[in-house]
């Protein structure tokens, strides 16, 4: 009986640890593709698409309106007409940005459009 009581066990545990290893490990584990997370992926690269390219262009057109604006404050005389020139196209640039946008995601939509039928009709069975 002596022997035993000279003999001692010690045991740690640490919940946060284990949470933090299991954290880790997840993220090297392969996940199985989730249909609900590839039609929301699907969905949003179609609006993230035009939305970028309707930026551009809208982004470029009010820096180039503002280049036409400065051309004819600044210089006024000899830089007057090709400020309004450029000022003109900055605005047609903005103007093109909407409708740029509507374009892309119809055709945006009408390519994706027969997996994201496909995605849905599977979900819903």
């Amino acid at each position: 009986m002596e022997n035993y009581k000279n003999q001692s066990f010690s045991y740690t545990y640490s919940a946060e640890k284990r949470d933090e290893v299991k954290r880790i490990r997840d993220k090297y584990i392969p996940k199985e593709p989730d249909k609900m997370e590839q039609l929301r992926t699907l969905d949003k690269s179609v609006s993230q698409k035009a939305l970028k390219k309707a930026i551009s262009i809208g982004v470029i057109g009010s820096l180039v309106l503002g280049t036409g604006m400065s051309f004819v404050m600044e210089f006024g005389g000899k830089f007057f007409i090709p400020g309004i020139v450029i000022g003109v196209m900055g605005m047609a640039m903005v103007s093109v940005a909407y409708p740029v946008y509507k374009r892309t995601i119809k055709k945006e939509r009408e390519k994706i459009a027969p997996e994201i039928i496909k995605l849905t009709d599977e979900l819903m069975k």
